[in-house]
């Protein structure tokens, strides 16, 4: 069987992290679209254990979580009408848990917009902490009952609620401009001063310039979602691990004390390597009878 170089292998993870579509990469890398797709699943679940088995015991002091949508192979209205539409398809949910002083992603689901989601998150998020935290998420009611359930009273936790103005537009692609917001002390004593959802809505902002897949209007929508995830799981662990962060000077994961270098992406496309069973022996040929 034909091995990608590593070159191209490395080539092929930088543009899917640059947000290029899977077919301009398959132009452009000069390789067939099966052997993108490929390359992200394998990237994908590598990276996937990677985050679990090094996202561990982090120190943090402020966590913001937030929730962005996006869709798999048609909007939730269109699903009932679309052709062979797979098992995930309509809205999907990407919910996030950033360290707003390390800026590491610390926690990530992907899911609906429901409270077993939001569980999900909060579960994932508490396990992966190694200290008492101050947690702000916006007014969306899951996460009351979703933070109550994995921290219990061992958390400093606000919601910050914002204020919308009349909409006009009922097919508009963004919110009605805000008016206000509203700090809401549900448990603990989190400091007001820094009760804010700004990083993650920023880190919101990156996805999408990020992604191709999280671009509104856009036909690079994920077509299945085992590949949104898989993409997902690459952008996680290129932005923990890889991207320097321009602020810090360091990667997220070197500013919150997870590692003590800068990865590459030789580096992932390496543990992709390191992961694949042996290839299996070969037996004897046998002529078959006539």
């Amino acid at each position: 069987m034909n091995k990608l170089p590593l070159a191209k292998r490395v080539q092929i993870l930088a543009m899917l992290c640059e947000g290029s579509s899977m077919r301009s990469i398959s132009r452009v890398a000069d390789v067939s679209i099966n052997t993108v797709t490929k390359l992200l699943v394998e990237a994908g679940e590598t990276c996937l254990d990677m985050h679990d088995d090094l996202v561990r015991d982090v120190h943090a002091s402020r966590i913001q979580c937030d929730e962005i949508w996006s869709f798999c192979h048609a909007k939730q209205k269109n699903v009932a009408a679309a052709k062979a539409a797979p098992e995930g398809a309509g809205d999907v949910w990407t919910w996030t848990a950033i360290d707003a002083d390390s800026k590491l992603i610390v926690s990530y689901f992907v899911g609906d917009r429901s409270g077993d989601s939001a569980i999900n998150l909060m579960d994932d998020l508490r396990a992966r902490l190694a200290n008492r935290v101050q947690l702000t998420t916006d007014g969306h009611k899951a996460y009351l009952e979703a933070v109550e359930g994995a921290f219990g009273g061992d958390v400093d936790y606000a919601q910050l609620v914002k204020l919308y103005g009349p909409t006009y537009s009922p097919g508009r692609y963004s919110p009605a401009e805000c008016t206000g917001i509203k700090k809401i002390t549900v448990e603990g004593e989190p400091d007001k001063k820094h009760v804010s959802t700004s990083y993650v809505e920023r880190q919101n902002l990156t996805m999408r310039m990020s992604m191709r897949r999280f671009t509104r209007l856009t036909n690079g929508f994920s077509k299945k979602l085992e590949n949104h995830v898989h993409a997902l799981a690459l952008y996680f662990a290129f932005y923990n691990f890889v991207r320097i962060h321009k602020t810090l000077k360091v990667s997220p994961a070197m500013a919150a004390g997870i590692t003590d270098r800068l990865w590459s992406l030789e580096d992932i496309a390496n543990r992709i390597e390191a992961g694949k069973p042996a290839p299996a022996k070969r037996g004897p040929y046998k002529k078959r009878a006539a």
